[in-house]
């Protein structure tokens, strides 16, 4: 079987484009047009937008200041995309593709900001604060909502959607 063909894989590719586009377009928006570096934007009482320059993967962990480990991280992240695209190609349901489309897409669209800048643009900034208390959840951007989407829709599909009763 094709790694580039059938209407599964191609609808994944599909959605893995338009994910990878719609975060690289927020990205250059906000970093080049709106310089949110020096411009950051609050929106409402819970929710900013923030440049973050986040060197390490998901949620800061494994932060590398180095050229080394940026080489490292991306070549795990291109390990993960060709795995995932090895899936993608034996996909059985258009639910499956879509999941995989979105992780495949953020996965790119992070990769990139990482190859063009050396680490990843993060500016979604969503917080709660009483006077006592402040709860801040990570800076993220929508390559990390694109990820975390297909991932659920995977863990949907897995728990959920195969225990339909079926008739008799």
């Amino acid at each position: 079987m094709s790694y580039l063909h059938g209407p599964l894989t191609k609808f994944g590719l599909t959605v893995a484009t338009i994910a990878c586009l719609f975060d690289q377009g927020s990205k250059l928006y906000l970093l080049f047009v709106v310089d949110l570096a020096a411009n950051p934007m609050r929106l409402g009482p819970f929710f900013d937008f923030v440049l973050t320059r986040n060197t390490g993967i998901s949620y800061g962990l494994f932060q590398s200041q180095g050229p080394l480990g940026q080489w490292i991280l991306l070549g795990l992240k291109a390990l993960a995309v060709a795995l995932l695209w090895a899936w993608l190609a034996r996909a059985q349901n258009r639910l499956t593709a879509l999941s995989l489309g979105l992780i495949i897409g953020g996965a790119v669209g992070n990769a990139i900001d990482r190859l063009a800048y050396g680490w990843v643009a993060d500016f979604v900034f969503f917080h709660v604060s009483t006077a006592n208390w402040r709860f801040n959840w990570y800076v993220f951007n929508l390559a990390d909502v694109a990820i975390v989407a297909g991932v659920a829709g995977l863990l949907y599909e897995s728990l959920v959607a195969g225990r339909a009763v079926k008739a008799p």
